[in-house]
């Protein structure tokens, strides 16, 4: 059993009776033969409980503060049925899903006592279930709360709310940040008139005053090139709730005493404009935006495997949403072999299978050699050059995580409604990436999705140019209308 930092258990053991749940794919992964795929697991389990005479039904949603909530139908078993504990299992896997793709810090159940109390216990007790428990505290503000309550009684669903994107109207401002430079764009109604990167690095940087500075000076500099500032639209990586910084890498060195003046960044950066509209999203949602406005869809899942698994939603009508979107958290395996996230202790999560954290799993089950002390990036140069050379452990390595997307792909659409899902990162990069495609569009064949999906990629020109028109538009112009001039 895996333990976290402190010594204290990080995975749960296996529920009694669950492994007649975990199902075998029909296209299997070369080098992880143990994987079973969560979104089969969830359908057995539909299937037996439809069969079973003391099988319940069970409503869970996840609500966000107001914001979305998201409600996800499954089963239960009557108390004291030996199918008992590997359902409230599976529950609570579908849960962690729900909390990680979709967010929220409260958590309503319609379901029978035991496993209301065996969710309770796992996110007071458990070391994986605390992990959530604290994060949501984070994000959130809010600890977590689970409600009992009858379907009819859970709040109503509110998806639109806090829309963000596609509006260019006017003169803006774009900016990203990223771990070693940070760009900013001048748009003129969604024509780029200026951009550019300068070098940083914020994650060894203290002070969050030196972060205010940093960002403004990019500011100012996109600022001369426009007639005037309408808005101000930026991404960047981690959590941002509401403009607020919730939990960012970018900003780790800065000591928890004062990573208050970090949450209120962005806002305090408004402020100096004057108020203007100004928002702030997840890069993976502003990415995943901006390929959806380079291929003029929506509908649209953005993930991107590079150090991590990153991830993005486009709705149908080209906008983004409140929703966390962090699929590096969610379960895609629910082996009791699967590998474990250091950071949560959780197993079989999306980091561990699409980015590179996969690779010291999988080289050495495809008999490529490398010095265990090798850093991940040239561990993947080292899999691009074997690939490129047509070494078939390579290919092996490629086509096992292309199995294990498809699958994923499968759970994600039970989480999210897309048929375009666009690939980035320096995984997929070169002829490997190719076969990841190629494999996951055979597992969706086989398996079954509901509806065709078309895999879509960006140039490096379109993604830099596009994420600044990207994040330049997501705040929304409020529109005045003077009584003697129209509207403006």
């Amino acid at each position: 059993m895996s333990t976290h930092a402190d010594g204290s258990p990080a995975v749960d053991s296996l529920a009694e009776g669950l492994d007649r749940f975990l199902i075998e794919g029909r296209i299997s992964p070369a080098l992880d033969p143990g994987f079973r795929p969560a979104v089969l697991a969830r359908r057995k389990l539909i299937d037996v409980a439809g069969r079973a005479s003391r099988s319940l039904p069970v409503a869970i949603a996840v609500e966000q503060p107001g914001a979305s909530v998201y409600v996800h139908e499954t089963w239960a078993f009557a108390e004291g049925d030996p199918a008992g504990p590997a359902g409230h299992e599976l529950c609570e896997r579908l849960v962690k899903s729900m909390l990680w793709s979709r967010g929220g810090c409260r958590i309503w159940v319609d379901g029978p006592d035991d496993l209301v109390a065996a969710l309770r216990h796992h996110y007071s007790a458990d070391a994986v279930g605390r992990f959530d428990a604290e994060m949501v505290k984070r994000h959130y503000g809010s600890p977590l709360e689970l409600i009992q309550a009858p379907r009819t009684a859970f709040p109503h669903s509110l998806d639109g709310r806090g829309a963000l994107g596609g509006d260019l109207q006017g003169c803006r401002i774009g900016f990203d940040l990223g771990a070693s430079d940070r760009k900013a764009a001048a748009v003129i109604d969604g024509e780029v008139v200026f951009s550019e990167e300068i070098l940083w690095d914020p994650s060894s940087q203290s002070d969050p005053q030196w972060h205010f500075d940093q960002i403004m000076d990019s500011l100012r500099r996109a600022a001369t090139h426009l007639p005037r500032v309408d808005a101000i639209g930026g991404s960047a990586a981690g959590v941002y709730v509401n403009d607020e910084a919730r939990s960012a890498s970018l900003f780790r060195s800065v000591p928890p005493d004062q990573f208050h003046r970090i949450r209120n960044l962005f806002r305090d950066l408004r402020a100096a404009w004057g108020g203007i509209p100004f928002a702030v999203a997840n890069d993976g949602d502003v990415t995943a935006l901006a390929g959806s406005m380079v291929a003029g869809v929506g509908g649209l899942l953005g993930i991107a495997m590079g150090s991590s698994e990153a991830a993005g939603y486009v709705t149908r009508d080209r906008t983004l949403t409140p929703w966390l979107n962090e699929l590096a958290f969610a379960p895609i395996d629910y082996s009791p072999s699967a590998p474990v996230d250091e950071w949560s202790g959780d197993r079989g999560c999306g980091v561990r299978y699409f980015s590179q954290q996969a690779l010291p799993r999988l080289l050495p089950a495809a008999g490529i050699e490398v010095d265990p002390a090798m850093p991940l990036p040239e561990r993947l140069v080292k899999l691009q050059e074997l690939m490129a050379a047509g070494d078939e452990r390579a290919v092996r390595v490629y086509e096992t995580i292309g199995t294990h997307f498809g699958y994923a792909l499968l759970d994600y659409a039970d989480f999210y409604d897309f048929e375009h899902v666009l690939l980035l990162g320096r995984v997929i990069t070169g002829p490997g990436g190719d076969l990841i495609q190629a494999r996951a569009t055979e597992v969706l064949a086989v398996e079954g999705i509901a509806r065709p999906v078309t895999f879509h990629a960006v140039s490096e020109r379109d993604k830099r140019h596009g994420q600044a028109v990207a994040a330049a538009s997501l705040p929304r112009i409020p529109q005045v209308a003077p009584e003697s001039e129209g509207w403006r």
